[in-house]
């Protein structure tokens, strides 16, 4: 796939609770496009349904109107476990790590449970984590150990042990100091523009908007 062709397409797309009345929308014909090498800002005031719009792109949530393509294939006539163990790394405001293991070991774990095919899981866990920033010898020390931003490294390197095209972000520097931010916003950078991933990240924060390449807001529904 050529650089900036759509890599996932957000076609008509609207979405509401099971309980709501039949106008009540969180999201009303969203019509967004996405494309590799570039790093995506999804910004709206709280209940403007981010997080919804996450679900749906995640495949987490499945009954909506509209269409969601990724690779041009339909989400809802994939296998949704496949997509997400290959296609699509999430990274979690609160890091989601398994706080009694290692940071290496969650990244193995990921490995695991995607069924990387790798011959040193070990070796390519040390080397994603380099990749993030951090030495060989925070490897083995167990997540609680770490402080917010080295946490949220490893949970940007644990989205990369599958090498997946998307990566999708939620308010993944909400718990940090600005410096840490922007040291966190490199590394999203740096994936987008120099290994062509499609990087998506949900936000407030009006630093990470400044730095994306494109900015898609969602306005609360009446």
């Amino acid at each position: 796939m050529k650089k900036n062709d759509n890599i996932l397409e957000i076609k008509n797309v609207s979405y509401r609770y099971n309980d709501a009345d039949k106008n009540d929308y969180v999201l009303k014909n969203i019509n967004y496009n996405f494309s590799l090498g570039r790093v995506y800002a999804i910004k709206g005031k709280s209940g403007s349904g981010k997080t919804t719009l996450l679900s749906l792109i995640s495949g987490l949530e499945k009954k909506y109107d509209g269409d969601i393509l990724y690779n041009s294939k339909n989400l809802k006539k994939m296998d949704l476990d496949v997509y997400r163990n290959t296609d699509i790394g999430i990274v979690f405001q609160s890091y989601n790590l398994l706080p009694h293991l290692t940071a290496i070991e969650n990244i193995i774990l990921s490995m695991d449970i995607s069924k990387v095919n790798v011959k040193n899981k070990k070796e390519k866990a040390l080397e994603l984590m380099k990749s993030v920033g951090l030495n060989e010898s925070l490897a083995n020390r167990r997540v609680l150990k770490l402080s917010g931003g080295e946490q949220q490294r490893v949970a940007i390197a644990r989205s990369l042990s599958y090498n997946p095209k998307i990566i999708l972000a939620d308010e993944p520097t909400g718990n940090l100091d600005k410096d840490t931010e922007n040291e966190i916003l490199d590394i999203f950078k740096n994936l987008a523009h120099k290994e062509n991933k499609c990087v998506i990240i949900v936000t407030h924060s009006s630093n990470v908007c400044n730095q994306v390449d494109e900015i898609y807001e969602l306005n609360k529904k009446k």
